[in-house]
């Protein structure tokens, strides 16, 4: 006869056993994981956001009259430039999210979690871009103000378009969502490699009769 403790668990939710996996966290656990990575993925937004000031080119301008200015060179690159930083950076913030948040919550937390690394990707790029473009930008009106027709000035950074904000939640979702389809894939394909002939541990082998 086996031993209690050689039986196997018998299988939760899903499939799963118990204290493995989503079907043992509890729905207040999984809630506050996806408030703190939505939170997570914001702070490092807002890095984001000081660096893209930091590395985007600003393109030079000159002053016209009281409070108006012109771009020295229409045909400048600085605008694409800028709209370029801002997509390489929130691709990586990202990748780094979708990561760091299937590590920390999605295999635990599943559905959930995933939900929060998309919400937060989007604000993050939302704080990104808020932080860059107001970064400077009250120190620029105040010159522009002040300053006599003639006077080159660097414009403050400004986002071209709506578009690249959508980098972010998108790398994130795809790195979060390939990792666990790799690794349900992997585990399905163990599952039936093993298949039913083996033993489940613990368990006599069949034409013998349990040892007492």
């Amino acid at each position: 006869m086996a031993e209690p403790s050689q039986l196997p668990l018998p299988p939760g939710p899903a499939g799963h056993r118990p204290g493995y996996g989503r079907p043992g966290a509890g729905r207040g656990a999984a809630a506050g994981i996806t408030v703190a990575v939505i939170a997570g993925t914001a702070v490092l937004g807002a890095v984001t956001g000081l660096v893209w000031a930091a590395l985007a080119p600003r393109p030079l301008i000159v002053v016209v009259g009281h409070g108006s200015a012109n771009v020295v060179n229409p045909q400048t690159s600085a605008f694409i430039a800028a709209d370029g930083w801002f997509t390489l950076l929130t691709l990586a913030g990202g990748i780094l999210s979708g990561l760091l948040g299937h590590a920390l919550a999605v295999r635990r937390h599943g559905a959930l979690a995933m939900a929060g690394i998309l919400a937060g990707g989007l604000a993050a790029a939302l704080i990104a871009k808020w932080i860059g473009q107001a970064s400077g930008a009250a120190a620029f009106d105040r010159a522009l103000a002040a300053s006599r027709p003639g006077v080159l000035l660097h414009a403050p950074l400004a986002l071209g378009g709506q578009g690249p904000l959508a980098f972010w939640p998108l790398a994130a979702g795809l790195v979060a969502g390939g990792i666990e389809m790799i690794i349900l894939l992997s585990e399905r394909r163990l599952s039936r490699h093993r298949g039913p002939k083996d033993p489940v541990p613990g368990s006599a082998p069949r034409g013998r009769p349990p040892t007492s």
